[in-house]
């Protein structure tokens, strides 16, 4: 690797800690691993801390749209699901279509029903009145970020005009399809508000495009594909530059009317 490939990473990832390694020369490899041991938590925390007990009956709802991938889960589905057995309580998965006919069939109403937020909306007007509800991409706001901050940063939304311009900040690089959620759904719902001249740009990777100082607004997901350390820091970075920040799910609960209704 060349001095300016090297320096150009250095520059790309200016906000994290850099680690030379070599392995041929066998140099740096302590302090790779030290480095790394910065990452364990000091208690390991749970989607569905404060949540969820043992017994509980929690319904999961996903939907198997165009984004959905094919013949198999999600990282956010495949962890929930795996807590939840792990804490003895009872998970149920349903697709949207079914969510009547299966709480017709249950004979109590689920403690908590997890949805997918694109489908915030449909599942709450479907829901017992008084089921909890919330969602794969709140539960990892929680475990990962800033709830707090994230509902402040939604707030923002209201003050918003034409001219604006919005972030829409992946955590990690897949193949966008029809119906994605970042790409498709959320610009959508903005242009609907706020008119089709609104600027919504869409950046993927774990590092924040350099002029993120140019926005009003930045809607990040998840972050299921990055740790909170990381998570934490694209929230300081934004903060710093008086950024309002928000998530995929806060923004979605928020411009279908709801926030108020979610559990977090």
């Amino acid at each position: 690797m060349s001095c300016s490939e090297i320096k150009k990473i250095k520059d790309d990832f200016k906000n994290y800690s850099i680690v030379e390694v070599s392995a041929l020369k066998k140099l740096g490899l302590d302090l790779f691993l030290e480095e790394l041991l910065k990452f364990k938590p000091e208690r390991e925390e749970k989607l569905f801390d404060g949540m969820v007990k043992e017994k509980d009956l929690v319904l999961l709802v996903i939907p198997q749209d165009i984004a959905a991938p094919k013949n198999r889960l999600i990282l956010p589905q495949v962890q929930s699901i795996r807590e939840l057995l792990d804490k003895n309580s009872i998970v149920t998965m349903v697709k949207l279509e079914e969510l009547s006919d299966v709480l017709l069939l249950l004979n109590k109403n689920p403690d908590l029903i997890v949805a997918d937020s694109s489908v915030f909306l449909e599942v709450y007007e479907k829901k017992p009145k008084d089921v909890k509800l919330t969602s794969f991409s709140i539960l990892f706001a929680k475990l990962k970020g800033d709830i707090g901050e994230y509902v402040s940063g939604a707030s923002a939304i209201k003050n918003l005009k034409e001219d604006s311009k919005i972030l829409i900040a992946e955590c990690c690089t897949h193949a966008p399809a029809e119906e994605d959620i970042g790409r498709i759904k959320i610009p959508n719902m903005i242009k609907k508000k706020f008119g089709e001249n609104i600027k919504v740009d869409v950046s993927s990777g774990a590092v924040f495009p350099d002029n993120i100082s140019d926005y009003d607004l930045i809607i990040q997901c998840g972050g299921c594909m990055l740790n909170s350390k990381n998570i934490k820091n694209r929230i300081k970075i934004a903060k710093e530059k008086s950024i309002p920040i928000t998530n995929y799910g806060i923004a979605i609960a928020y411009f279908k009317g709801i926030l108020d209704k979610i559990d977090f």
